[in-house]
């Protein structure tokens, strides 16, 4: 009786390997052996014994000829059978073709010697034989098999193999399927060697079936075994390997061992059909997982892509491996997705601070709040890891110039939920530019990221998920960033600048020299004062606005933000965080900022930009100066116009109103010139600079004269009081440093460390005196008053301490006034101290210039400026205030004092 079946495999030109029609649900179908009846073929070899002469090439002939085909057969004897495989000796025929018939006349095979009475049939092959002989077709062709090697075992050197071959179209047989996803090639290579090889396909992994007796193979692993085995197995196909099975990038490994490694056990590659990809149809049949971190090899082309596809189709179907898989995370992911947390999924946003490699803060184009965001799938390095924290700044530093301020395209994939300490976060494939560039991506091609091992079933994932694991293989494989195995150590921590006083001083004046500096605002503390770094110098700086005031935001919980500086403050931090900029430096404040301007593009000052959008106000007396000022006046006027933010009550009229009563303040108004003839009595330098003098020819100077030639008998016979302990504003009696004793007021007293701080009043000095050398004043002493009067200059004032001029300044002081009768005029009354212009007769430009003064020649030196701050009464002289500024010119012109190196002058900076 006729039988039918299909063709499996060949086994060798007399031998079938046949199957029924496959059970439920694509279950395997049963198996059985036919050996066609009467013919010998010469055998295939295997790994323990070599091809016999044109067994390959019989075997080629059968198998092109029935492979995979439908067959009709009859069997003519039952053989005992082998492993539950049924075993028969039998004849075939395809499409009415007799497979014996066709091998005998090829050359293929020979008939058997018979043990009984040849029949017709038996003739008719005999016959077919001899003409195949006498052609020399096949096994009878005189010149014998073409000799070739056959290696059975995977290459000895499986790294040198895939170099030489990575990429390359290879003409292939499928000898063997171990399961769906791995099988055994023959490799024709071109050099005619047969290399066999096992490969797994990219991309996929089907269940896995079992190796060992009595262990049970993974669900759907018979399945999708009989699926690719019966499509692939022995069809001609074409190879291209693509890598060993390395496994997932470790970032930060140590280099290779110099141990060679041991042949690998199977090659990455893909097995191509003339009717397609074999990996996408398991897929799509639902008989394959897609391999993530395969996604690498399979970058060009699409063929990743495809896969994806093809396992959308699976899960829509559910299909065998995807039976249980969750359709509406797929669906959300390909329909955009609703809301998250009530906005947009899908929206345009400006980046305004970015927090690490992997995590920046973005402010929707449509409005909103500031949203804190995690690149999907992308794992930066770690700033408290040692190993990493050079790469974590390098990642940083990317995203920084890359998106700081720029306008992105952002799409959320999924919501991180809250674990432990870490918030929940929105985890978004962020876009920037025309090309739509997927700045994660760009991350990893670099090194400076890696992408997430998300689990099998993971849903929650970056939407180019794929192209992010082909990025990182690009990175491993040129050994860039991360993946270099190069220890690189830890950047330096910025150096603090403006930790002190003393310090900021120290940098003053090369700052001013350097005009604008490039940085990067690292922080935005209020509306008008930031933490600048200097990357070229590594430094830090506090940086002041000048010529502004900006409402003062809350440092803690308990303090409370002046109105507006909030919003100042928000505006500065999304105008300027971390944006690129210049500074220029003016001036030094004492708690070791820097006042000066900040400059975004070059042309964008901050401070009149938080002007004009009413988020800080002119300061009048700072700005007084700038060159800028006439901008920063300008924008508070529109930003009053406007009645914006702090303006918005603004009323012109009540502001007209309030000036009018100091329209004219007293100090405005001219001193009439009172001239008097004086000595430097003392200078002072600690706590600011001033001085006292001695008003001579008056009955005061002649009197005390007398007082002090009695002051010093009194002293000589004078028992100390016991237990005197003096109190502050006390007048006592004081011994000086000269070892005399001279009348004196106390300024304060430390009965713990028993002495006092004292003025003595006849000459103007501050010292510190023990108790011990202090006396109550006797009261015929106390009738006249002190000689000593407090004095500053008139207009001007010296350079600060911290300025590197402060000491030569005093000095050139001393040398033009100590140990000299003086003329002084009171330009200026400040309650009990005197405003002086101080004239040194000598001089004789004095003779002929009624406004040459001391004052004027210390401008003139470059050893003081202008004081409008402690001066009000400036423009109540204005021809002295001209041959000052005339003075100051000079200075300025040939480069004197603190302006040898072209500085400008605090005041007129």
């Amino acid at each position: 009786m006729s039988m039918k079946a299909i063709v499996k495999s060949v086994l060798s030109g007399d031998s079938l390997l046949l199957r029924g029609r496959p059970g439920p649900q694509g279950s395997p179908p049963k198996e059985r052996i036919l050996y066609l009846a009467d013919l010998s073929a010469p055998r295939v070899g295997t790994q323990n014994r070599d091809d016999e002469p044109w067994g390959f090439e019989s075997r080629e002939f059968l198998r092109t000829l029935a492979v995979g085909k439908e067959i009709s057969f009859t069997s003519i004897h039952q053989l005992p059978a082998n492993d539950d495989v049924s075993r028969d000796l039998g004849n075939a025929e395809i499409g009415g073709v007799d497979l014996a018939t066709e091998l005998l006349r090829n050359g293929w095979a020979k008939t058997k010697e018979l043990k009984r009475d040849p029949t017709e049939e038996d003739q008719k092959r005999k016959e077919l034989e001899t003409e195949a002989k006498n052609a020399g077709k096949g096994v009878w062709n005189p010149h014998g098999p073409e000799a070739r090697t056959v290696n059975y075992t995977m290459p000895t050197d499986s790294q040198a193999f895939i170099n030489e071959w990575k990429g390359k179209s290879i003409d292939a047989i499928v000898e063997q399927v171990r399961d769906g996803s791995t099988v055994r090639v023959r490799l024709l290579m071109p050099d005619g060697e047969h290399q066999f090889a096992n490969i797994t396909l990219a991309g996929v992994r089907s269940p896995r079936t079992s190796s060992k007796p009595g262990e049970p193979s993974e669900q759907w692993a018979d399945e999708a075994k009989f699926f690719t085995e019966s499509r692939l197995l022995q069809r001609a196909v074409r190879v291209q390997l693509m890598s060993l099975p390395a496994p997932a990038a470790t970032p930060f490994q140590a280099s290779a061992s110099a141990t060679p490694p041991a042949p690998a056990s199977v090659f990455i590659g893909t097995v191509l059909h003339p009717a397609g990809n074999v990996a996408e149809h398991l897929v799509a049949n639902g008989l394959a997982r897609v391999v993530d971190w395969h996604a690498g090899m399979l970058a060009s082309g699409g063929a990743m892509e495809r896969l994806r596809t093809a396992e959308k189709t699976a899960k829509e179907k559910r299909a065998y491996l995807y039976a249980n898989s969750p359709q509406t995370a797929a669906a959300s992911k390909e329909n955009g997705g609703g809301p998250v947390n009530g906005s947009a999924r899908t929206y345009n946003a400006t980046v305004t601070r970015v927090w690490s490699g992997d995590q920046l803060s973005v402010v929707p184009k449509e409005g909103g709040k500031e949203r804190r965001i995690q690149l999907s799938s992308t794992r930066a390095p770690k700033t408290s890891e040692p190993k990493q924290a050079y790469y974590a700044a390098e990642a940083k530093e990317f995203l920084r110039k890359k998106l700081i301020g720029k306008n992105v395209k952002v799409h959320v994939d999924y919501i991180r939920p809250k674990e432990g300490e870490y918030d929940e976060r929105e985890c978004a494939t962020v876009r920037y530019g025309g090309q739509n560039v997927n700045v994660a991506e760009q991350l990893i091609e670099k090194g400076l990221a890696t992408a997430t091992r998300h689990r099998r079933d993971d849903e929650d994932r970056s939407s180019d998920y794929d192209k992010l694991m082909a990025a990182e293989q690009a990175a491993v494989a040129d050994a860039r960033g991360v993946h270099s195995g190069k220890e690189q150590p830890a950047p330096k921590q910025p150096i603090n600048i403006s930790d002190s006083a003393t310090r900021a001083t120290g940098y003053l004046n090369g700052f001013k020299r350097l005009g604008r500096i490039p940085g990067v605002v690292d922080y935005v503390a209020s509306g008008s004062r930031f933490k600048i770094l200097i990357p070229k110098d590594n430094q830090s700086l506090t940086l002041v606005l000048g010529g502004i005031r900006a409402p003062r935001t809350a440092r803690n919980k308990d303090e409370k933000s002046e109105p507006f500086g909030p919003e100042s403050a928000e505006f500065a931090t999304r105008r300027y965080m971390q944006r690129d900029v210049e500074i220029e430096i003016d001036t030094a404040d004492k708690s070791g900022g820097f006042i000066g301007a900040l400059y975004l593009n070059k042309t964008e000052n901050a401070a009149v930009a938080l002007v004009r959008e009413g988020l800080a106000s002119v300061h009048a007396y700072s700005a007084e100066g700038l060159s800028w000022a006439k901008h920063l006046t300008d924008a508070e006027s529109e930003a009053k116009e406007n009645k914006r933010n702090m303006w918005s009550n603004y009323d012109p009229e009540e502001e007209k109103a309030a000036e009018e009563p100091e329209a004219q303040p007293d100090e405005a108004q001219p001193l009439k010139a009172e001239y008097l003839d004086v000595i430097i009595s003392d200078v002072r330098t600690r706590n600011g600079f001033g001085f006292s003098v001695q008003v001579l020819n008056t009955e005061g100077i002649a009197s005390l004269e007398k007082l002090m030639h009695e002051f010093s008998l009194h002293h000589r016979s004078a028992l100390a009081a016991s237990n005197f302990v003096p109190k502050g504003g006390d007048l006592v009696s004081a011994k000086f440093s000269d070892g005399s004793w001279y009348r004196a007021k106390i300024r304060r007293s430390s009965p713990l460390k028993k002495e006092a701080e004292v003025t003595f009043i006849d000459y103007g000095n501050q010292d510190t005196v023990g108790f011990k050398d202090i006396r109550p004043l006797d009261p015929k002493f106390r009738s006249l008053p002190g000689q000593a009067q407090d004095a500053r200059l008139s207009f001007i004032k010296l350079p600060e301490p911290n300025s590197e001029y402060h000491q030569e300044a005093i000095d050139r002081f001393r040398a033009l006034c100590e140990g000299r009768k003086l003329v002084a005029n009171v330009d200026h009354r400040e309650g009990p101290l005197l405003h002086l212009r101080l004239i040194d007769t000598s001089d004789t430009t004095a003779a002929d210039d009624p406004l040459a003064c001391i004052n004027a020649d210390l401008l003139r030196e470059g050893v003081a400026t202008l004081d409008r701050k402690g001066c009000k009464y400036m423009s109540a002289y204005p021809n002295v205030v001209k041959k000052l500024h005339e003075a100051i010119a000079g200075a300025k012109r040939d480069r004197l004092g603190m302006f040898e190196f072209g500085d400008i002058e605090d005041d007129e900076s």
